[in-house]
């Protein structure tokens, strides 16, 4: 199977929907949005969030498929532009074990030192969400904190292990 890493665009906002509310409703623990809220929002909401503004996001596509996804929002606050998140990794289930994640995540590292001023990535990751962990640790991340209780899945709180690491040069 051939796998090409690109940027999403607003073409791209129907799979790009389509994939982040499989996300959600599939592994809710691992994500601070939800099905619920994200699936009432019109496709141009989507579409916005890949004009390329303020997010940078890249998918792994194959025959035109897309299986993975990563992004990266940009911090606009004037003392905090050295700053990036990473955020909404996801990978179907198919092509989980593949290494795709891990892919798509140094990519994205990648991309990252060609923005100017940009020193480090931060994310955050569920606490018992190992594959995850390990694939972010993979890629250089370390954790710098935990944050208690940071979302509540049904009845169960649930923590979150902050992470960074420097923009590669």
């Amino acid at each position: 199977m051939s796998l090409q890493i690109q940027h999403l665009t607003p073409d791209d906002a129907a799979q790009y929907r389509a994939l982040m509310l499989e996300a959600y409703e599939r592994h809710p623990q691992a994500f601070t949005s939800s099905v619920r809220e994200r699936e009432k929002l019109p496709l141009a909401w989507w579409a916005a969030r890949l004009d390329g503004e303020l997010d940078l996001l890249l998918g792994a596509f194959s025959e035109g498929r897309l299986l993975g996804i990563v992004g990266l929002a940009f911090e606009l606050r004037e003392k905090a532009r050295h700053k990036a998140t990473l955020f909404g990794l996801y990978v179907t289930g198919e092509q989980r074990s593949c290494g795709l994640g891990y892919q798509l995540v140094q990519r994205l590292l990648a991309e990252a030192a060609d923005y100017e001023g940009l020193r480090l990535v931060q994310l955050t990751v569920t606490a018992g969400n190992d594959a995850a962990l390990s694939v972010y640790q993979r890629c250089g991340f370390v954790q710098f904190g935990l944050e208690p209780q940071a979302v509540c899945v049904g009845e169960d709180y649930l923590d979150k292990i902050h992470m960074w690491r420097e923009v590669p040069r």
